[in-house]
């Protein structure tokens, strides 16, 4: 048999293959296109209200049966200092006069105005809602919250981007740890927002293999079978992929964006804190090249809810420059096709 079966008996699906959650591309469709496919899709709720979260839920179950995760950011939310508000002022001003400059009108919010949610809230909406797997990025849950939702027979799983970040979670009593490689596209799930580790998955996986006895899902560079198959010599038991899925019927980019992603080159694809404030891999643009290396970069999520107004604006006018195109090292043909033809065809390719 070719895939190995404990995350799959574990998680009650066909397939250990799992659609990551890559909030603000995934959608409810994908999810259950996903599900449809015999694979574990990923619900990304991200650092969204409870309400918010609940309402996600809902939708999903309207379209499928079938299990599927529920994804959630657990960062650190940094002090409102006189220093942070200093510095947003100074921030918010310097991309407004940039989105002047672009012909872009946005209007940026006020620090006051903006809302952080924390995750606990999430937690019970979670349980509330009955669902029965949580994963979660950007650090570790908190013991009080994993003994809630052991206690009401949740599976989860964890996130790590270097050895000891598993050894944490392991210890924790996490079920499950995603390990993801430097290749990945999107966010960054190190637990630390500075000073991250770029470790390349392989590396990765097989010294994450060597130290803890969770079962591991591989996250970073699957984009066919020849990838799956390496990191399944390497311990994975569970193979997770979202690059392969950007441009899917289902993917909530917009079609300037797919056209971008398919015109992609090796060079333009680089690590960038400039519009969260954590480092994510995608599409460098000129937002990128004036933001980067500034002192213009808020810590997550204050730079990431700065930013947002502005995207959505440049999004309207359709211009890549001012968007995050979130993509992994891993260039392919970015299908269109549906999540749940791109998901077969990658498991057919595997089986033969």
């Amino acid at each position: 048999m070719f895939w190995p079966d404990t995350i799959s008996k574990k998680l009650g699906i066909q397939y250990p293959v799992i659609q990551a959650p890559m909030f603000g591309v995934s959608t409810v469709q994908m999810v259950a296109a996903a599900a449809k496919a015999g694979c574990l899709g990923s619900l990304a709720v991200a650092d969204l209200s409870a309400d918010q979260s609940v309402q996600l839920i809902r939708e999903t179950k309207k379209l499928t049966d079938k299990p599927f995760a529920a994804n959630i950011f657990v960062h650190h939310i940094p002090e409102v200092t006189d220093g942070l508000k200093e510095k947003y002022i100074k921030t918010k001003q310097f991309l407004e006069q940039l989105a002047r400059e672009n012909d872009i009108e946005a209007e940026l919010p006020e620090l006051e105005a903006i809302s952080i949610n924390c995750y606990h809230e999430q937690i019970d909406a979670i349980i509330e809602e009955n669902c029965k797997i949580l994963s979660f990025t950007f650090g570790n849950l908190d013991d009080q919250s994993i003994q809630k939702l052991k206690e009401n027979g949740v599976t989860l799983i964890g996130t790590c981007t270097s050895v000891n970040e598993a050894l944490q979670l392991e210890k924790s009593g996490i079920d499950m740890i995603s390990v993801q490689g430097i290749e990945a596209g999107g966010h960054r799930g190190s637990f630390e927002a500075e000073n991250i580790l770029q470790i390349g998955g392989l590396s990765l996986l097989s010294q994450v293999y060597d130290h803890v006895s969770v079962p591991l899902i591989y996250a970073g560079g699957i984009y066919e079978a020849r990838t799956l198959k390496a990191v399944k010599d390497l311990g994975a038991q569970g193979f997770q992929v979202g690059n392969l899925l950007l441009a899917s019927q289902e993917s909530a980019l917009q079609p300037f964006e797919k056209e971008r992603l398919k015109k992609v080159r090796e060079e333009e694809i680089v690590l960038t804190k400039s519009f969260s404030g954590r480092y994510a891999r995608g599409i460098k643009n000129q937002f990128i090249e004036a933001v980067e290396n500034s002192e213009y970069i808020l810590p997550y999520p204050y730079q990431n809810k700065l930013t947002n107004a502005l995207r959505k604006a440049a999004k309207s006018l359709q211009n890549p420059e001012f968007v995050g195109i979130w993509i992994g090292q891993s260039i392919h043909q970015y299908s269109e096709l549906s999540t749940e033809e791109i998901l077969r065809n990658l498991i057919k390719e595997c089986e033969r």
